[in-house]
């Protein structure tokens, strides 16, 4: 039995921060008991985290939601309890146990039991939106979730998996969000034709977590408010706010003045600025988020291995990483960010026009080709597709932008409607697998596939890495999956569809004022129940 001695949260005492908000009327102060943040937060398509599968939605169901497992943010390795309060492994690796903390409450007041739990994840399996892969990868489907997940006793529930996986595997899926536990009474009373509370949950709240949703309107204001039914250490904070303020500049204004307590995506160039500023601090962490290329396969021209590993010759990345993003990301080309598992370092492309070329001739494109590229409006992403569309002239491709705010670029490039995507991953959960299971693996490339990673989104079509990538997934000895890991990357690098260009180091600007802030290494890691203002 392994205890929970602490919860993932009250094991951060000083953790927080948050990302998002509006063009809202400027104030001369914040309130002392409420946290207001600038970011940008466009992304949003939903609240239910058994459909939310966003970055920014992540850290808004990081505080508002409780999940079975966490981990220490200061040591991702380390797994920590969140409702569970014991866990344990069969023998045979196949069952999972879990002791939930007694005396729980979801915000409504009604009381969060075992029975809240099991119909949380089987309702994620059952409702099969994006994230539900987290689960479903286990054995788990609509038709045995009812049997595989079950409550045992009040406070006890137990999930049956398949095969044997690495146990820190399925661990780490319970710390996602789609693992969240959900007001079970509540839902049912707001069940539209059988869809279990999924509309009205779409924009609405019903969690136990520090905070509680108040007000979210799409690219412009979201709020969260302190749940005094949180059953663990109560938030210092009444509020927090995010406000949507996309531009790095616009940011810098509104923190300098006051406006904002924290500005969260600042360019290098304003957070080189602000470093002078005595009334400004800063604070930063490797993130896992990784930051690509994804060319889509269905696409005759990026489909020949010559054009793909041309474009990965057109990248300026040295330029890159000492301008656009310095301070904010670090140059990598493997799709397991640095502090996974496995992580390679190995960065075998460097800008090479002649090479390129070179490559474009051999695949019958001596003259170069017209090629589209979706692009969410937002920096750094905007300056190096910007970046991109002149390197990539140089070898007589001609990059056509395609810009747009994060929810349209998403639902494009989701329906396999792109031509070139640039965009993010972060990590879902501590484990290699959660990028090995999106970018090298892809069991059914068809259009009307259940599972839908990013290497089906490109139409990468890979039936022997799958097999490799799920051969890593259930080997239990640490070694010889770091191994298996690291053939998988190059493999990857050599062969992909992805063009990998930089690793996320999250940095926040905050007034001095502001204490117990500490960013996580995933989207869903960085609370704010700890963050005071002094």
């Amino acid at each position: 039995m392994v205890p929970a001695l602490i919860t993932r949260r009250g094991a951060l005492q000083g953790l927080g921060a948050g990302v998002l908000l509006a063009h809202v009327p400027a104030q001369a102060a914040t309130p002392r008991d409420t946290l207001v943040m600038a970011a940008a937060f466009d992304d949003i398509i939903s609240l239910d985290p058994a459909e939310a599968f966003e970055i920014s939605t992540g850290e808004v169901t990081g505080n508002c939601y409780e999940r079975l497992l966490g981990f220490d943010p200061a040591d991702p390795a380390k797994l920590l309890g969140d409702l569970a309060q014991t866990w344990k492994v069969s023998a045979d690796g196949k069952t999972y146990s879990f002791d939930l903390r007694p005396g729980r409450r979801f915000a409504s007041g009604n009381p969060l039991t075992a029975e809240d739990m099991v119909w949380s994840l089987q309702r994620a399996v059952l409702l099969d939106k994006t994230p539900a892969f987290i689960l479903t990868q286990f054995g788990l489907n609509k038709g045995n979730v009812k049997d595989k997940v079950k409550q045992t006793g009040p406070l006890v529930l137990t999930i049956e998996t398949d095969q044997a996986y690495a146990p820190t595997l399925v661990t780490n899926c319970l710390t996602a969000s789609v693992a969240s536990a959900v007001d079970r009474k509540l839902l049912l009373s707001k069940e539209q034709a059988g869809d279990l509370g999924a509309a009205w949950l779409k924009t609405n709240y019903a969690g136990s977590g520090p905070f509680r949703i108040r007000d979210w309107r799409a690219n412009e204001i979201l709020t969260l408010e302190r749940n005094d039914n949180y059953g663990g250490t109560a938030p210092k904070l009444k509020r927090v706010i995010y406000r949507h303020v996309k531009e790095s500049a616009t940011q810098r204004l509104l923190l300098e003045k006051g406006d904002v307590d924290i500005a969260r995506k600042l360019s290098p160039q304003d957070l080189e600025a602000l470093a002078k500023n005595p009334a400004i601090r800063m604070t930063s962490v490797p993130k896992g988020t990784v930051y690509y290329l994804g060319l889509n396969q269905k696409n005759k021209i990026l489909a020949k291995p010559e054009v793909r590993e041309a474009i990965k010759w057109l990248v300026d990345y040295d330029a890159i990483g000492a301008t656009l993003i310095k301070g904010i990301g670090v140059v990598h080309q493997n799709f397991l960010p640095q502090g996974l598992l496995g992580a390679a370092s190995d960065k075998p492309y460097k800008l090479d026009v002649p090479r390129a070329k070179a490559l474009l001739a051999k695949a019958g494109h001596a003259g170069g080709f017209k090629v589209t590229i979706d692009m969410r409006t937002i920096q750094p992403v905007q300056g190096i597709t910007e970046a991109l569309q002149r390197s990539f002239k140089a070898a007589g491709i001609d990059l056509e932008i395609l810009p747009g705010d994060g929810k349209q670029v998403l639902t494009r490039y989701r329906a396999r409607s792109h031509d070139i995507f640039i965009g993010e991953w972060g990590a879902d959960y501590w484990d290699p697998h959660t990028n090995a299971d999106t970018f090298a693996r892809n069991p059914d490339n068809s259009d009307n596939a259940r599972s839908k990673p990013l290497a089906w989104r490109n139409a990468w079509d890979i039936p022997e890495l799958t097999k490799k990538a799920d051969a890593a997934a259930l080997e239990r000895d640490s070694a010889k999956r770091v191994k298996l890991y690291q053939e998988l990357q190059a493999e990857f690098r050599r062969t992909s569809p992805f063009v990998m260009l930089y690793q996320l180091t999250e940095v926040a600007a905050m007034r001095a004022n502001v204490q117990g802030l500490r960013l996580g290494p995933t989207s869903d890691s960085t609370f704010f129940a700890p963050v005071a203002k002094g």
